[in-house]
Parts: structure tokens; sequence; C-alpha cells
């Protein structure tokens, strides 16, 4: 392919995705496939010779599509949203034809001080304390990890790192093996399972702190479990905080939380994964309080805020705390400018990912991402409303942000066997999480294109597939009569709650 070829195939390929995502909700937004369904449809071996561009992309429709979880549909509200916007788009495109691999200054300039400069106008959007902006006179700084996963990993080690030298320096009797081996961490027993596996990975203890009623942390049940380690000769080094929990959006109190962790020498990393892009709206900000006292802070923009994955934003207090941890220099990495170069992450290699943020935060500005925030909050008050007027349903969390829990009310199996229809039904997409024992449907507002019409049809498809649920389960005879052309339906079909939990008709 030459460059003639490249002008050609590339509008074709903008059309193509513009046409896929204009039209996307037409398409089933779940499979309907089975494990190991794509290898019957293409060779068993690459092709010798090359082949035809069209071919491969009629390819893309007949092997590729039938599989594919449309995340962009505005009928997915599974997990979190997947952030897409087409200005993030096109600066994916000049960042795969730019190339290069920022692993340090020298190795790209732009790319290291864009994603300096990039991180600080976020900081700054979050009204981050100064010392998370390396464009002061503080000693932080913010960088763009591929997850929140590696950003949690990251956070850890280096507070491993950190703990083991400062008792090795009051205690030097005690050999690094010995201070691994009492060292503990903490973390919301709601906490997404990338802490729990940091902790694994890091070769550390991990313990699960219990939660109150609104699933949050508070300080005192933080403090209940440090103290009983403590008491046991163990060492408490990090705490997990969470803003915005996986299964129901909680948000531990970071502001009872921060100084305890200050005062115990542990540090606090705080996890924010999806709910951190609503920060940029004043008011959300204040579940923000606190931060202050955080050792590193990291959320999404790439679940959010419209910048598409990966992309994720980390900033630390003291970065000579993690570039302390991680710095190696071999001869071929150095050079006299390398301060400015990255020793914050696991892999080398860095994508100019920064890019993404600045033609988004460019074209979209302040106040159109706050708008695309408030926006999807609205609709998930409205899906909320939905599930309220219904007596057939209960909400199962606080609905703060984009995430509604509901269920049934009921028992579990009934839940489940509602779900299992959801997706079989392939119209939208949902998954569960578990609340106080109880298995719960998980409600998210996703698509960028996600709009009050789609809330409605969702709706009442959800009611649809609970009436045929219920019917099933308690059928009933119902007489019809036909007069005048009409069909006059003589029963009054509907359920109600009685007090041994079940639903039965009442006529």
């Amino acid at each position: 392919m030459d460059a003639a070829e490249f002008r050609r195939r590339g509008r074709e390929m903008v059309d193509f995705v513009a046409d896929y995502l204009e039209n996307i909700e037409q398409r089933p937004v779940y499979p309907d496939l089975e494990p190991g369904y794509l290898r019957s449809l293409i060779p068993t071996e690459a092709p010798l010779e090359p082949e035809n561009y069209e071919d491969i992309i009629k390819d893309v429709e007949r092997v590729i599509m039938p599989g594919v979880t449309h995340w962009h549909s505005p009928y997915f509200f599974a997990y979190f949203p997947a952030a897409s916007s087409y200005p993030a788009m096109l600066a994916d495109m000049l960042c795969g034809a730019i190339g290069c691999i920022g692993f340090s200054w020298a190795a790209s300039p732009a790319c290291t001080e864009l994603e300096t400069v990039m991180l600080d106008w976020l900081g700054k959007m979050l009204q981050l304390p100064e010392h998370f902006i390396a464009g002061t006179h503080g000693h932080g700084g913010g960088v763009i990890q591929g997850t929140a996963s590696e950003a949690t990993l990251m956070s850890l080690l280096a507070a491993r790192c950190k703990a083991i030298r400062r008792v090795h320096a009051s205690i030097p009797e005690n050999s690094e093996a010995d201070i691994l081996s009492k060292l503990v961490a903490y973390t919301s027993e709601q906490a997404h399972s990338s802490v729990e596996r940091a902790a694994l990975i890091g070769g550390v203890m991990m313990r699960k702190v219990p939660t109150d009623n609104s699933y949050a942390v508070r300080g005192d049940m933080l403090k209940k479990i440090v103290e009983e380690d403590k008491a046991a000769g163990l060492i408490p080094f990090y705490f997990c905080a969470t803003l915005g929990t996986t299964p129901s959006c909680a948000f531990d109190h970071i502001t009872e939380l921060g100084p305890l962790c200050n005062e115990e020498n542990m540090w606090m990393h705080i996890d924010a994964a999806y709910a951190g892009s609503a920060f940029i709206c004043p008011e959300f900000r204040p579940l923000l309080n606190g931060v202050e006292f955080a050792d590193s802070f990291n959320f999404n923009p790439h679940k959010w805020l419209l910048v598409n994955f990966d992309c994720s934003a980390m900033w630390v207090k003291k970065r000579a705390d993690i570039i302390g941890a991680f710095k190696m220099e071999p001869l071929y990495l150095k050079h006299e400018n390398q301060e400015s170069g990255r020793h914050w992450q696991i892999p080398l290699g860095r994508r100019f990912r920064s890019l993404k943020m600045w033609f988004v935060f460019r074209l979209y500005g302040l106040k159109g991402l706050q708008a695309h925030i408030r926006k999807q909050v609205d609709l998930a008050k409205e899906f909320e409303s939905l599930v309220r007027a219904d007596k057939r349903f209960e909400i199962c969390a606080e609905v703060i942000m984009g995430l509604v829990c509901f269920r049934l009310k009921g028992s579990n199996e009934l839940n489940q066997n509602l779900l299992k229809r959801i997706t079989e039904s392939r119209e939208i997409h949902l998954v569960p999480c578990q609340l106080s024992g109880r298995f719960v449907l998980r409600f998210a507002i996703c698509a960028r294109s996600t709009e009050s019409r789609h809330i409605q049809q969702a709706w009442r498809h959800i009611t649809q597939l609970t009436f045929e649920l219920l019917q099933e389960q308690w059928p009933i005879r119902i007489i019809i009569f036909y007069h005048k052309s009409y069909l006059i339906n003589l029963i009054n079909l509907y359920s109600v709650l009685c007090t041994d939990g079940q639903y039965y008709p009442k006529l």
C-alpha cells in the first residue's frame, strides 16, 4: 500500500467508522455466538501471497462484527463507559502515524512534555492541590498509565519500597525479607479486584475493610483493623480508597481515612477510575475533598471523559517516591535531560497518548465535557425514576452518578433468571453485582450517543421480560371474548408482592 492508496483507503475507513457509529443501535448489542466461532471462519495459516484490501473489509463484516459486543451502542448498559469521541479517534490516527516510543525526553520531547502539561491541565480541571501539579513549586506530577489497575500496582510497589527503606533505616538488623513478610495493605471489601491482584503481584498481605450501609469505608473501620495488626506485629503501609466502587459507585470517606493514613505512615492511593471524570463538575467536586491527604490519585479519562482507551491519569504527591522505586539507568537510555523522562510505569515504551487529551480538551472545552457528564447523570436519574415507579422493583444503592443498581423484589434466583432473559434477548446488555448478599442488576449509562428514548425503550424491554417471567412462573388462564371487533380482556392482571417475598397474580 503506497501513499496514494493509503489516502483513498483512509477516507473509506473514516466513512466506514462513521457509518458504524451512526447506525450502531441497529446491531444486536450482544453477540449470539459460542466460544470458538471464529476459527472456522478464517484459514488455519497466514496467506503466502498478498490479498486484496476489499476482501479484508468484507471479512470485517463476515468474521469480526458478528463477534463484537458493541460497547458504544446506546443499548449497552454494562460495566462502566468506554469513552469514545471523534476528536480522540483522529488523535489516535496521528499517534499511530508518528509512531514514537516515548520512553524518555530524548526519545520524543513532544511526547514527554505534552503529557506533563496535559496532566496539569486535567489536574487543574479537578482542582487538585498544587503539590500534584508538575508546573508549580510542588514535588509531584502526573503521568498517563494504561489502566487504573496499573496505577494501583505502581502505587503499591512504590509504597512497599518506601516502607521497606523506612523500617530498615530505623531497625537496620531487619532484613528486607523480614520486613516484607510483615507488611500489610488495606482496601475496601467493595474495591475492584485489581487492587487485591496488585497485592498478589507485589507479594504483600492485603486485608479487606468492611463497609457501612452505603458500601463505603469509614475511618473508624480502618483504624480498628490497623490497630489489631500493629498489636500482632504487622506493619501497615498502604491503603487504597475507592471513589465510585464498581458494584454500586460508593464513595469511601477519604476526609476521615486520609488523616489516619498520614498519622500511621501509610501510603493512601485513591482509585476513582469511573467517578473521577465527574469531579470536573463543581457539584461533584466535594466528593474529592480529602485528596490533599493522598500520596497518589488515579482515574480513567478513557471511561467517562471522551478520551478513547487507553488513557489512565495518575498523579503522585512526591514524584521522587515513585521514580526512586523504579529508576534504572543503562547507558543506552542515559541523556543529559533524562530527568524529564518517565520511570513511573511498568513498560519502558510509551505511546503518544496525550495527543488524545489535547484534541478532546480543545475541541470540547471544559464546558462541553461537563455537559456530557451531566447529561449522563440525568439519564441515570431518569431510569431510577422509572424503577421507583414500578412497585415490583427496588433501588439497591444511592444513585449519585451514572449507575443505577436495582432488582426485582424477590429471590436471587428470580433476578438471575431475569438477567438471563435480558442477555439472551440481545436488545440491551447489563451485568450484575452482589450487594449485601443480594443479586443486583447494574444499569450504567455508557455510550456517548445514549438518549432518553433509549432509556425508555430499555425499561419497556425490561418490564416486558419481567411480565413474561412472572407469568410463566405463576400461570393463570385468561378468558378473552370477541365483541364488536375488539378483544376484551376480562382479567386485569398485575403482580403484587406478598408477605413471603414472592409474586402472585391478583385478580
